[in-house]
């Protein structure tokens, strides 16, 4: 063997003596390291087993980091995570946990549930589908792909209810799929939209809030804030909530439509008090009809344009339609006391006064104020009054008439109705005639006299109080009335009801 061959052989044995020498360097440090990750796995096992899955988690993560290539530390540490509901995060780890094992048949199914679970249904199905794939019998993929398609079921129902409007059927149909989407964030906010277009705001303002904790920039939990202060009628944070949603989303339909109502509702409003401050009923009125045709939806405000309509149509003695607005304000808001009380006042001004009691009293024992026992007080007596005679009516005169205008009207009504001057007539126009001059000389009986015109003015009985209308007799009125020089003369003949008259 020649030097140069010799110095050969020795250099190559130190290379292999080398090489050697490093792999069991590396074979020693891979077998620490996976050691380590083992050690990891089995602390964050026995944490999970106690349900500590915050510290469960440190360990799992732990044996990750020890040893990013092993698909089961991604499973088990997703398994931990959707114990804590961080499914979107369990979602990354099982599908990184898939991707190290396509095989891996529990990294398929938990990458199923967190889809299921953040409400993507389509997805999950294809993960359920790749464990019965793998394995045909899985009970849990069978009965998980089953939940599967009742979420997609129910979003189809969900969808065509929306467009029927049916919100009820929508918020059924959400809670049914969230008892599989537990996380679905997109679920809630459509159930928190459908509660505020049913007027159900504190329900709604709840499910957005907890959205909001989460995700402070969801422009959909914002854009439902802003809906629910809409239909309260709080329209400038309304807007706030919705320029919120259309910075995170520009795009968003909903918020700028419903900015745009917002703003155009409150202006109208506005524009339509302003007119009524100045006295201009009939532009108020029809600004008020404009605004009415906004945003149907806006139950709240639309309740306060009615009977802001009605005020204006009272003031235009539009009364009829008045009370129809307070009607439909009430529909829209049961609980607006200022619709009850002005369709009370209507009712007063045309003198159906068993409907304004009726909505007096309602108004008095929800809100038990003097004013408006007051108001009950003072309908319930126009009422009274109005089942006994009308004197007033009787003798053709206002209720502010002087005393001469009071007899200048029984003078006249007494012989337009006197016995005698229909003497000619049939019994049964005879008897009509007669009951209407008693009725003429029992109102003046009362009006001409001082003390019985307040008592009757403030609705107190006139019978045994000692005002003498137990022994009235309206021949005798008649007769003080006309008798005298100057005057008629009044005589009778053969008996009563037979009159005739003769100037002196």
């Amino acid at each position: 063997m020649s030097f140069k061959r010799f110095d050969m052989f020795f250099f190559l044995l130190s290379v292999s003596s080398s090489i050697n020498l490093m792999s069991f360097v590396f074979n020693n440090l891979c077998y620490t390291v996976i050691r380590e990750a083992e050690i990891f796995k089995e602390k964050g096992n026995a944490c999970y087993v106690k349900k500590d899955y915050s510290e469960a988690l440190s360990y799992y993560t732990k044996a990750i980091d020890a040893c990013p290539s092993n698909s089961s530390y991604y499973g088990n540490r997703a398994a931990t995570l959707m114990m804590l509901g961080r499914f979107r995060e369990a979602l990354e780890d099982s599908q990184q946990a898939v991707r190290l094992d396509t095989l891996f048949m529990k990294g398929h199914l938990r990458e199923g549930k967190c889809h299921l679970s953040l409400g993507n249904a389509m997805a999950a199905n294809r993960c359920f589908q790749k464990v019965l794939e793998l394995e045909p019998t899985n009970a849990q993929a069978l009965l998980e792909r089953k939940n599967a398609a009742a979420v997609l079921e129910y979003e189809k129902m969900a969808e065509f209810g929306f467009e029927k409007r049916d919100f009820r059927k929508v918020v059924y149909c959400m809670d049914r799929a969230l008892d599989f989407a537990v996380a679905c964030h997109r679920f809630r906010i459509l159930k928190a939209e459908c509660l505020a277009l049913l007027g159900r705001y504190p329900d709604a303002q709840s499910v957005v809030s907890d959205i909001l904790r989460m995700d402070s920039t969801n422009a959909d939990a914002l854009y439902v804030r802003g809906l629910c202060l809409y239909y309260e009628d709080c329209i400038d944070k309304a807007v706030q909530f919705f320029i919120q949603a259309l910075r995170m989303a520009p795009d968003h339909k909903k918020a700028h439509s419903a900015c745009r109502n917002a703003k155009a509702l409150k202006a109208k409003k506005e524009e339509g008090n302003s007119a009524f401050k100045a006295r201009d009923y009939e532009a108020a009125y029809k600004i008020y009809t404009d605004a009415l045709t906004i945003d149907p939806n806006n139950i709240k405000t639309n309740a306060k344009v009615y009977c802001n309509r009605a005020t204006a149509g009272a003031k235009l003695s539009k009364l009829a339609q008045a009370i129809e607005d307070c009607c439909s304000a009430i529909k829209l808001d049961e609980s607006y006391i200022k619709a009850y009380l002005r369709r009370a006042q209507c009712y007063m001004d045309m003198e159906q006064y068993e409907e304004a009691v009726r909505d007096y009293d309602k108004v008095y024992h929800t809100e038990n104020t003097k004013e408006h026992k007051q108001l009950l007080k003072h309908a319930q007596l126009a009422l009274k009054k109005s089942k006994r005679k009308d004197y007033y009516k009787v003798l053709g005169v206002s209720k502010d008439a002087t005393e001469d205008e009071i007899k200048k009207a029984y003078r006249k009504r007494a012989l337009m109705h006197h016995p005698d001057r229909h003497s000619g007539s049939s019994a049964e126009v005879r008897k009509e005639e007669e009951q209407k001059f008693k009725e003429v000389g029992e109102a003046f009986t009362v009006l001409s006299d001082p003390k019985k015109k307040s008592r009757y003015d403030c609705g107190h009985e006139l019978d045994n109080s000692g005002t003498g209308m137990g022994d009235f007799d309206a021949n005798n009125i008649f007769k003080t009335f006309f008798g005298g020089p100057g005057n008629f003369s009044f005589e009778t003949t053969s008996g009563p009801g037979n009159y005739y008259f003769q100037f002196s």
